[in-house]
């Protein structure tokens, strides 16, 4: 299945503006973009995505996010933010 950045938006209680700076920053390669360019979310891409957000609910500055998901990219999946 796949979302609108309102719908994931909504899911993950964030505004699309910040879904947008995200992959702005580069923190979000993963998003596949439809004909008309808008992104298409995944249901894989909801575990990426909240690992991001517990890092910046955590103070880690945009651009170490981006840093540190370079060495965690593989294994986001299994991450969880508690």
């Amino acid at each position: 299945m796949s979302y609108a950045i309102g719908e994931v938006a909504e899911k993950l209680a964030i505004s699309p503006y910040t879904l947008r700076y995200y992959d702005k920053e580069g923190l979000l390669p993963f998003v596949d973009r439809n004909a008309a360019g808008r992104r298409r979310f995944k249901d894989n891409d909801f575990n990426y995505l909240e690992v991001i957000i517990c890092l910046k609910e955590a103070g880690v500055p945009v651009k170490q996010i981006g840093a540190c998901l370079l060495y965690t990219s593989d294994a986001a999946d299994d991450m969880q933010c508690v």
